[in-house]
């Protein structure tokens, strides 16, 4: 049992990684963060011009059956 208590409470000796490495794959994932949400803004953007060009035509549509209706001759 002590020989396992020793053991457990003795310090590790896994190997140093390298700062530099670490360092390098933090910076690599912030600009993949930076152009992800970029790119999300542009999607963004892109559903809101979808968006209110089918409001326009939906709008359109409603007018030309409204003045379809308030024609005598239909």
């Amino acid at each position: 049992m002590r020989k396992f208590i020793k053991w457990f409470l003795s310090p590790s000796q896994k190997p140093i990684v390298e700062d530099d490495n670490v360092y390098s794959k933090l910076i690599e994932l912030e600009e993949r963060i930076i152009a992800l949400e970029q790119e999300n803004v542009e999607t963004s953007n892109c559903l809101y011009e979808l968006m209110n060009a089918i409001d326009a035509v939906d709008a359109r549509i409603d007018i030309l059956t409204l003045e379809k209706w308030i024609d005598p001759d239909v």
